[in-house]
């Protein structure tokens, strides 16, 4: 199921942003990340499987405070997966022909001596 938290880091420069940001996509399951807030200070991540506290920790490490803020279910993709049904799946076949075989017929010795 699909997750999404929102992180609150601090990140003084459009650099720091943008090191944030390819460690949130870096993390196993990360589907999207987004910068979030007024003074862009929390980051939205959204995924399916993605470990909150390891997120938070490796960004922690890196950026120096991190905190998380929420994690909640991903409503929107709900909705849209109960909405939506696949078509039925079709499985097409094409026949075998099996390859030819040719078998060489002997034909007379050439040699004289034989």
């Amino acid at each position: 199921m699909k997750k999404k938290m929102v992180v609150k880091v601090t990140m003084k420069s459009e650099k720091s942003r943008s090191k944030a940001l390819k460690i949130a996509v870096g993390v196993p399951g990360v589907e999207s990340a987004s910068l979030k807030g007024d003074d862009k200070s929390q980051i939205e991540v959204t995924g399916d499987g993605v470990d909150a506290v390891k997120l938070t920790s490796l960004l922690r490490k890196s950026m120096g405070h991190a905190e998380l803020v929420s994690v909640a279910d991903d409503k929107k993709e709900e909705k849209k997966d109960e909405a939506k049904s696949e078509p039925p799946l079709y499985y097409v076949s094409t026949p075998y022909y099996p390859p030819y075989y040719y078998q060489a017929v002997p034909s007379e010795p050439s040699c004289s001596i034989m």
